[in-house]
């Protein structure tokens, strides 16, 4: 910590037009609290938490908060925690995407208005930690993440039991009628059996791995269990090192780098990870004016070989990778295609990061580069005239069979729709047709909620259907798998091409020239673009009036136009 540059209570002061007075009422304020003239001299580490009744997997954080705190005191500093809005994934509505960006500029505008010297970021849920990181670029003050951690397994009979891919895998077998509704409900109350994050590769464990890869997390961050001695101990030094960071050049803009982008999507791609993590990556990287080029991550998809195959594609959870040696052992199989001297947080570069972590590896966990899972990338973007700017395709959790299919297409026009007719025993669909919903990205009314994985039809799941291509501008959950297209852009409610298709079209997806094109001529699309009905955008107000105003694609990440850094 270099005390010189730290500017404690004293930094930011509100402004009365009495500079001397304005400190002086500041810590009249602060002394109301009970805190010493020595404590309030010291260097102010803010601790930036997002707990909430509505977040089941942050009802640990009083706890961790807790060993923030014993980590700065000891360091010399004075933590102050505050709170900033909350994204508990599953209760919000319509989706939890909608607010992210709202809680990145909660985050941003608190850490920017109130006097602290460095900042611990302490999220989890999915949309919390990028929330987190897109206000810590853009504030650029010294800051650190700090992730909840995963939850640990359950069990039921002879299942071992992690949210939420087993609730996907549950709900399918009791929608098909291969369980009946006591046993449902029996899982039901087994699924989320601790604090903390799903269980599974899913969107919130994704983004505290790409976290560490990045650089912003001191290693081993990502993996520790919630209910983990261990996660605390994290706590503790994460607070002694937000003291360290307090004076240094190593802010988020010096850390997220070009470099440190290409060595967190390397990882996305070897963890096989949640495709919501390509949204992310792309909006925490646009606010330091960095391209996620979907282009570029085919190039590096190519190279990089799958080498955990957690749930939602393979057997073992997250307790199991940290157990087998975290997102380090990961990133040393990787050594020789990431950029080893990306900085980090901790001082070091990711390559000297890599030699200092114990050479163990459980290999029933986290596969050699020479024996990988599997010798591409988990993800690919596909480009045609269906998706001009691209879309994308978990390929570690779809049926190599259908990469290569021409089909007809069975749309749904809504969510509204898709929940009427999906199970209608009159639906006129094959296990051969392809699923396609529209008018759910971003742009829509819903936002683009996690509903790209759309539901077998009743009457094929009760023969045994449980995978078919199904295409959507909408999302999909990290915990979900099947051959499923996601993020198709531009979306239908902006114009896109996938708001023209019609029942009975035939749709051509080739993951081998990384295509998606919809067989029908441009001639044919101009006239239904030119019947189209015109929209007769609703009255908005307040979030909703800003929101339906700047919200980007999703190749830029969902990000709002005036938040993105520009030239």
């Amino acid at each position: 910590m270099s005390k010189d540059k730290a500017q404690g209570i004293a930094r930011g002061l509100t402004n009365y037009g009495d500079a001397a007075f304005s400190k002086y009422l500041r810590r009249s304020f602060a002394s109301s609290m009970g805190y010493s003239r020595e404590m309030l001299d010291r260097p102010i580490v803010g601790i930036a938490h997002a707990a909430s009744g509505f977040n089941n997997c942050h009802r640990h954080f009083p706890e961790m908060i807790e060993a923030v705190k014993r980590g700065v005191l000891a360091a010399g500093a004075l933590p102050l925690e505050f709170p900033t809005i909350s994204l508990g994934e599953v209760f919000l509505s319509p989706t939890s995407l909608k607010f992210r960006n709202l809680m990145s500029m909660d985050v941003e505008e608190m850490v920017r208005a109130q006097p602290m010297d460095s900042v611990v970021l302490l999220g989890g849920c999915d949309k919390t930690v990028p929330a987190q990181l897109m206000g810590a670029m853009s504030a650029n003050l010294p800051a650190v993440q700090l992730v909840a951690g995963p939850m640990s397994t359950g069990r039921h009979k002879e299942h071992r039991l992690g949210a939420c891919t087993d609730c996907r895998r549950f709900w399918q077998q009791f929608r098909s009628g291969q369980i009946d509704q006591e046993e449902i409900d029996t899982v039901e109350r087994k699924l989320a059996s601790t604090a903390g994050t799903c269980a599974v590769m899913g969107t919130a464990s994704t983004m505290a791995s790409l976290t560490e890869a990045m650089g912003m997390m001191p290693a081993h961050s990502a993996a520790i269990p919630a209910v983990s001695a261990d996660r605390l101990r994290m706590a503790e030094e994460t607070g002694r090192l937000a003291v360290e960071l307090i004076g240094t050049e190593r802010r988020p803009r010096a850390i997220l780098t070009q470099k440190a982008l290409e060595n967190a999507v390397t990882v996305l791609l070897a963890l096989g990870g949640s495709t919501n993590a390509v949204l992310h990556l792309a909006a925490i990287a646009g606010r330091v004016g960095l391209p996620l080029d979907l282009r570029r991550l085919n190039e590096i998809s190519e190279r990089t070989p799958v080498l955990v195959d957690l749930k939602p594609t393979g057997e073992h959870y997250m307790e199991d990778l940290h157990y087998a040696g975290g997102i380090p052992a990961v990133m040393r199989e990787l050594r020789d295609i990431l950029h080893l001297d990306a900085p980090t947080v901790t001082g070091e570069t990711i390559g000297a990061r890599i030699e200092a972590a114990d050479p163990w590896v459980d290999r029933n966990v986290i596969s050699p580069a020479s024996e990988p899972v599997r010798e591409t990338g988990g993800l690919v973007a596909l480009y045609g005239n269906l998706a001009p700017k691209g879309a994308i395709l978990k390929r570690s959790a779809a049926n190599p069979d259908l990469f290569e299919t021409e089909a007809r297409a069975v749309v749904f026009s809504s969510l509204e729709d898709l929940a009427a007719r999906i199970d209608d025993p009159d639906l006129d669909v094959t296990a051969d047709d392809i699923l396609l919903l529209r008018n759910a990205g971003p742009t829509s009314p819903s936002a683009m909620p996690e509903a790209g994985y759309l539901p077998i039809p009743k009457k094929l799941a009760r023969q045994g259907v449980s995978d078919m291509i199904r295409i959507s501008d909408a999302r999909m959950s990290g915990t979900a798998y099947g051959t499923i297209v996601l993020h198709v852009s531009p979306d239908a409610a902006s114009g896109g091409t996938i708001g023209l298709v019609r029942n009975g079209d035939r749709i051509r997806m080739s993951v081998a020239t990384r295509s998606l094109e919809l067989l029908v001529s441009d001639a044919e699309l101009e006239t239904r673009r030119a019947e189209a009905p015109p929209v007769k955008p609703e009255p908005k107000r307040g979030y909703d009036w800003l929101y339906d105003r700047h919200i980007l694609q999703a190749e830029d990440g969902c990000d709002f136009d005036f938040l993105v850094e520009r030239d």
